[in-house]
């Protein structure tokens, strides 16, 4: 029996529990979209392909499974490219599948093809970041093309994977016995652990050493190991600090979070990091900014003060940025199981730390209380930290919260608690600016019955605000609240910290706003806007917002005051060597 690949492709999606498809149509996917009409599969039509690209993250990490987008070629791929890498750069599983020009066309340059340097290459746009890149050369490839793709993107460290397909392709024929024989892999591959010896070790070390710390990343998230990072932290007392993408691992209320490290981190947080004589890193890259550029006199001190036992599942990530004694490549969810398993039979009585537990304590109070009076200000516009205490008042424990750059990935990362594991989504290694409006639709569409808030700048929603059609066409209930400061907020503070001047950055002319009306766009889009038009008014406005269960775009004017750090960015070094010099406030 013989049907056709775009057809057994959809019956394929449907079959590996696929529900929702993240793309924009061209002229060469269209025999999917044709295939799509009678699916169980939602398509999310997008206006934008970096639009479907950051939603379908937003929702891979949200639901826990990975993501598909369907894209053009040419244009539509090189759109989708910028969403892509940042998925790649955060391990995050996606399948994108694009048409490409007809196979009997390479070399002829038909309408949008890509081939400068090659013929029929616009797959090989995609081979910097993607995990692997196929090109299907003909139909019965396709089946196993496919399988390869999903195993590949949820294996190892996860990511992104590109299966390009000339659109002749989509609309020949194939054997239906080739697809159904890859049905019959596994979907479900068993991941490595540690032995009880490797975890004795590593147990042992850390309840004897004088001032255990576990450093753990993102990876805790993607591996669903927060649970068994908690039962281990609970049993042993051991006191966490995290990553930029950690964050949430352990709740930010738990009695042993430190908090983030590195730029951004406290001088608590940094101090802590730097004086712990053995650290235990768990799915973390020890990224620059998390670790204050690998300068040991402000966050790590690695292999001075602090000796290092690394576990990651993908063992590149290993001895990266710092040398380690002991390196292991395991499935963190299974390592910290065996660990904690481990805990327990040494040291069934556990082990408590009392006095440590009442220094953090102490800590965050001090923390809390130095923002107490920009929390309270009734300035406006708003300040930036009023803007986050409000809103961790009003948004229930569990919804979940995207960010872009700036004031809303920065001061959140540093000051907003998270509560639930998996609840922020961030732009971390790639730190795009216009991923955390898009990303809220697609985690919205993962889980619908949870609250979704986009926290992000004018800057970031600026980039593609197209969004909102279709957010109002899929009725898509994300609350997008607004820091807006006129302005690329942190790179204007920083050029006026160091050149004087905030040429390039702010949008004014004449000391006049040129930024739009963003509550009047999205009224324009058919979504509920609204203008903070004081510091009072934004809580209710938020709260109603909420309630409502629709669309709505909160438009808040903001003071662009900088996050304050304490740790370090090489970056101030080559602006202003020798100088004491970061951030400064614009208004």
């Amino acid at each position: 029996m013989k049907d056709l690949v775009a057809h057994q492709l959809v019956k394929y999606l449907e079959d590996r529990g696929v529900e929702h498809i993240f793309g924009l149509c061209g002229h060469t996917n269209i025999a999917v979209l044709s295939a799509l009409e009678n699916s169980s599969i939602k398509f999310i039509n997008t206006r934008h392909e970096q639009i479907a690209a950051h939603a379908a993250d937003g929702y891979a990490r949200a639901k826990k499974q990975t993501s598909v987008v369907l894209s053009h070629l040419g244009p539509g791929l090189s759109n989708a490219a910028t969403g892509v890498a940042n998925a790649a750069l955060d391990c995050i599983p996606m399948v994108v599948i694009a048409g490409d020009i007809p196979s009997h066309y390479y070399g002829k340059h038909p309408h949008q093809e890509v081939n400068l340097h090659a013929d029929g290459a616009q797959c090989e746009i995609y081979r910097p970041f993607c995990k692997r890149v196929w090109r299907v050369e003909s139909p019965e490839l396709f089946p196993e093309i496919i399988e390869k793709a999903f195993q590949l993107a949820e294996s190892g460290q996860p990511g992104p994977v590109l299966v390009d397909v000339p659109m002749d392709i989509f609309s020949k024929e194939v054997d239906v016995a080739l697809f159904d024989k890859v049905k019959q892999n596994t979907r479900n591959l068993l991941k490595p652990s540690i032995d009880d010896e490797t975890a004795k070790t590593i147990v042992t070390r850390l309840v004897e050493a004088k001032k255990p710390l576990l450093y753990v990343g993102g990876g805790i998230v993607l591996a669903d190991a927060a649970s068994e990072l908690k039962a281990f932290v609970d049993h042993t007392g051991i006191p966490v600090a995290h990553s930029l993408m950690g964050k949430g691992a352990l709740p930010d209320d738990h009695p042993l979070t430190l908090g983030m490290s590195g730029f951004w981190g406290t001088q608590y947080i940094n101090d802590s990091c730097r004086t712990a004589d053995i650290i235990l890193g768990l799915g973390t890259r020890f990224k620059e900014a998390d670790c204050s550029s690998w300068y040991p006199e402000f966050t790590f001190d690695i292999p001075g003060t602090s000796k290092l036992i690394h576990i990651d599942i993908e063992a590149s990530e290993i001895g990266r940025n710092y040398p380690v004694e002991l390196g292991i490549v395991a499935d963190l969810k299974q390592a910290l199981k065996v660990m904690a398993r481990v805990a327990r039979e040494l040291y069934p009585e556990g082990i408590k730390r009392p006095d440590l537990e009442k220094e953090i304590s102490a800590a965050r109070t001090e923390f809390k209380s130095s923002n107490t009076e920009m929390e309270q200000s009734t300035a406006y516009p708003m300040m930036p930290e009023r803007i986050l205490a409000e809103l961790r008042e009003v948004m229930p424990r569990d919804a979940i919260l995207t960010t872009d750059v700036g004031w809303n990935k920065n001061g959140v990362s540093q000051q907003f608690p998270i509560y639930e594991p998996g609840s922020i989504q961030i732009a971390g290694g790639y730190a795009t600016m216009g991923f955390g409006a898009p990303a809220a639709i697609g985690a919205k569409l993962a889980q619908p019955e949870k609250v979704v808030i986009a926290l992000i700048g004018d800057g970031g929603f600026g980039q593609n605000p197209a969004l909102l059609a279709t957010a109002r066409h899929e009725d898509v209930a994300v609350v997008w609240v607004i820091m807006n400061n006129d302005a690329f907020g942190t790179i204007a503070g920083l050029e006026k910290a160091h050149y004087g001047t905030t040429h390039g950055t702010v949008f004014k002319k004449d000391g006049v706003s040129t930024s739009p009306d963003y509550a009047a766009m999205a009224r324009a889009y058919g979504v509920e806007g609204i203008k903070i038009e004081s510091a009072e008014g934004f809580k209710p406005a938020l709260e109603k917002a909420i309630a409502s269960g629709k669309p709505v775009v909160l438009d808040v004017p903001m003071i662009n005051n900088p996050v304050p750090t304490t740790g370090h960015w090489n970056i101030l070094d080559i602006y202003s060597p020798d100088k004491k010099v970061s951030h400064v406030s614009t208004d």
